[in-house]
């Protein structure tokens, strides 16, 4: 393996060795002490005993003195970690947030930004408003579930066109599957519908629901009629979800709320992204902390949602 480049982490690499080796010494001072208490009275065990003794003092010496290295260390080590919780990966790049309570003391127009805002009391369209893709994907598998489904989602990763697994307690196999859009003031098209109908027949099931917290297009409504898919834009989620029981009501609210329910989630690595602004351009997005690693991104802007 090559050398590590990195001082920091050269340093605390020595620290530990240098903390290791003198436990040790100190360990094999004690020993030397109470070996020769373990010996007979036999000249050369009574000897070796004397020179055992004679030796753990100096063992006992170098264990104290690397010690004292240590503590010397130890403090170079730890004053050289960022006291940022999260590390900006991105260059040219500052937090987002900030900039934005920023620009919106200069300028009171500006719509509020997620999670500045405390969460809605009811079931509105400003949940839908408020919260990011993740947290949508699991409202609606909650709901879902609690129309008696076994509603399995995938946190992260290319999921093949399906956002829901909804399994069926009295057969085997998934009964149907649930894409979501989690899209604000952009209509979901044809073009969606038909790729999800595509993804139902590659699984040989007849059952599936599109859910947006957006609106369809007359042509994506007619060809979700006409393919028996079940087509859920904003509205119908809420009419749905108004047939739920208060207690039910209140739980699902409470699973679109939860967490940082503003901040979205990378689709590739299922981590929070950071919010970030480029210094030269002014403009912001939402980064993967994984970067760079991983260069998903979407955009951030004040109401903006986090679409996938």
């Amino acid at each position: 393996m090559g050398r590590d480049k990195n001082p920091n982490r050269r340093r605390a690499s020595v620290a530990r060795d240098v903390l290791f080796t003198a436990l040790g010494l100190v360990s094999l001072g004690l020993a030397f002490l109470l070996i020769p208490f373990m010996l007979g009275s036999h000249p050369v065990e009574i000897a070796f005993g004397k020179g055992l003794r004679f030796v753990a003092p100096y063992a006992f010496l170098a264990g104290f003195a690397l010690l004292v290295l240590y503590a010397a260390l130890r403090p170079r080590v730890e004053g050289s970690k960022s006291p940022k919780a999260e590390p900006n990966w991105f260059p040219n790049s500052t937090d987002f947030a900030p900039v934005l309570a920023r620009e919106a003391a200069e300028d009171p127009t500006l719509p509020a930004a997620r999670g500045q805002r405390a969460p809605a009391l009811t079931w509105s369209p400003r949940v839908f408003e408020d919260i990011e893709w993740r947290r949508f994907e699991e409202l609606c598998a909650n709901l879902f579930g609690q129309a008696g489904f076994e509603a399995k989602t995938q946190s992260h990763g290319a999921d093949g066109g399906v956002d829901i697994w909804l399994h069926s307690r009295h057969a085997e196999g998934p009964a149907a599957l649930v894409q979501c859009k989690h899209w604000l003031g952009k209509p979901v098209g044809v073009k969606e519908v038909r790729e999800f109908l595509g993804v139902m027949s590659s699984h040989k099931l007849q059952r599936g629901t599109f859910a947006t917290s957006s609106t369809f297009t007359p042509d994506a409504q007619r060809f979700a009629r006409e393919n028996g898919i079940s087509a859920l834009d904003r509205q119908g989620l809420l009419a749905l979800i108004s047939r739920r029981t208060p207690e039910q009501q209140r739980q699902l609210l409470a699973v679109a709320y939860e967490g940082e329910y503003w901040r979205p989630t990378c689709a590739s690595c299922g981590l929070k992204m950071a919010e970030r602004v480029v210094r030269a351009t002014k403009k912001s997005f939402w980064g993967c902390v994984n970067y760079p690693r991983c260069r998903f991104t979407l955009p951030a802007r004040a109401a903006a949602p986090a679409a996938r």
